[in-house]
C-alpha cells in the first residue's frame, strides 16, 4: 500500500478551494450535497495562513508555479493538509475517484499516477454498488444504540448486523422506504440472534470480475469459508478477513456449523454442489447458490 487512504467528517467542517478557474470549480462541485462549507480564496489571498484557518482541508488551483507554492506553503503553515490540483509534487494528498452514495463513500486512488485508471475503477464500482447503499448505512447509524442494547455480546451483534444487511429491512431502505425499514429493523431486531445460519455456494474458478454482486455479498457475509482445490485467490480474497478457513465438512458438520447461526461459503470449482445441498436441505438447512455474472 503506496498511500493510506482516509476519510474525514464534513460535518459542520470548511474545506477551503484558493485560486480560479476550471479546476477550482471542479474542488467546488465535488463537495456538492455534502454537509461541509466551501470557503473560496482568491488568489490575492492564498498566501496568508490566516486565510486556511481551522479548515479540514485545502485545494490549490490554477496560477503560476511559485503563487501556487506560496499557497501550498501558507495553508501548510495553517496547519491544514493540501492538495494542489495538477501539480502531484506539491501535495499532502490526492483527490480519488469517488462513488458517493451519502453515507456511504468509496474511493480509488492511484497516487496521481493515473487518474483515468481510478475514473475507469470508479465506474465498474458504480454499478456494483446500489444507490440506495447510503440509506442503509444511515438506518444501521439511526439504530446502533439499540442493537448494543439488545445486544450487548459483539459477536452476537455481527451476526445480526450481516443478517441484518441482506433482510427486509435493508430491502425497504434500498426502495426508499425508511419509516418501513426501521419498524421491520426493529422486528427483527427483537428476535435477537436466534435466526439459523445457512450454506451458500459461490462459483470460486475465477476470474473475480465474473462474480455477481450477489456473490460479492455473500462472501462479505461468510463466518467461514470451505475452499474446493484451484479456487481463486483473487475472489478468496474478497471474503471477509476475519472468515475463518475450515477443513472441508460433510452435509452433518455444515449443519452443525449452519444451527449455530454461522454463514458458510462453499467456494466450488467443479461443480455448485447439488448433491449436498440435498443432504442439506433433508437437515433443513438453508442454501443458496449464488451465480456468476459471465
Amino acid at each position: 500500500m503506496d498511500a493510506f487512504p482516509a476519510f474525514f467528517p464534513l460535518t459542520g467542517r470548511v474545506g477551503v478551494v484558493a485560486g480560479t478557474g476550471e479546476g477550482a470549480d471542479a474542488k467546488v462541485r465535488l463537495f456538492a450535497g455534502s454537509p461541509a462549507r466551501i470557503a473560496r480564496i482568491a488568489p490575492a489571498q492564498a498566501g496568508d495562513p490566516a486565510a486556511y484557518a481551522g479548515a479540514v482541508l485545502a485545494f490549490v488551483a490554477g496560477g503560476e508555479r511559485g503563487w501556487a507554492e506560496d499557497a501550498v506553503a501558507a495553508a501548510r503553515r495553517a496547519g491544514v493538509p493540501v492538495n494542489a490540483v495538477d501539480r502531484p509534487e506539491l501535495c499532502d494528498f490526492t483527490t480519488p475517484a469517488l462513488v458517493d452514495r451519502g453515507e456511504v463513500v468509496a474511493a480509488i486512488g492511484t497516487g496521481g499516477a493515473s487518474p483515468m485508471l481510478a475514473t475507469m475503477l470508479r465506474q465498474d464500482l458504480e454499478a456494483r454498488v446500489p444507490e440506495g447503499a447510503g440509506r442503509i448505512a444511515a438506518l444501521f447509524r439511526q439504530m446502533q444504540d439499540e442493537v448494543r442494547a439488545a445486544l450487548p455480546d459483539p459477536a452476537a451483534r455481527r451476526r445480526f448486523l450481516r443478517r441484518a444487511l441482506e433482510g427486509p429491512a435493508a430491502e425497504a431502505a434500498l426502495a426508499g422506504d425508511m419509516e418501513t425499514a426501521a419498524v421491520r429493523f426493529r422486528a427483527d431486531l427483537s428476535k435477537g440472534d436466534a435466526a439459523a445460519g445457512r450454506v451458500i455456494y459461490i462459483d470460486a474458478r475465477g476470474p473475480a470480475d465474473h462474480l455477481s454482486l450477489r456473490a460479492l455479498r455473500g462472501l462479505g457475509a461468510a463466518d467461514g469459508l470451505i475452499l474446493d482445490d484451484g479456487a481463486d485467490p483473487v475472489i478468496v480474497g474478497m471474503a471477509r478477513r476475519d472468515a475463518v478457513r475450515l477443513a472441508p465438512q460433510d452435509a452433518a458438520g455444515l449443519a452443525a456449523l449452519a444451527n449455530d447461526g454461522l454463514v458458510i461459503a462453499r467456494l466450488t470449482t467443479a461443480d455448485d454442489g447439488r448433491a449436498e445441498r440435498l443432504a442439506l436441505a433433508a437437515l433443513g438447512v438453508a442454501t443458496e447458490v449464488l451465480p456468476v455474472a459471465r
